[in-house]
């Protein structure tokens, strides 16, 4: 899998741990991290979004 439009969350920090995010056209969602970028999640838009707004609700509830 080519992958050639990846870009790092604004989320992440400097240097390691970064996320990185590609989107195709047919609206699949590519998820890496930098530590292992070898290994690749895929996802569509909406259980993406609905992971994100569960993880901001958990952080705002500590």
């Amino acid at each position: 899998m080519h992958i050639s439009a990846w870009q790092k969350s604004t989320y992440s920090p400097d240097g390691s741990n970064c996320v990185y995010v590609a989107a195709t056209p047919t609206g699949t969602v590519h998820l890496r991290e930098s530590d292992d970028p070898d290994v690749i999640l895929t996802t569509t838009r909406n259980p993406l979004l609905s992971l994100i707004r569960s993880l901001k609700e958990d952080s705002q509830r500590r």
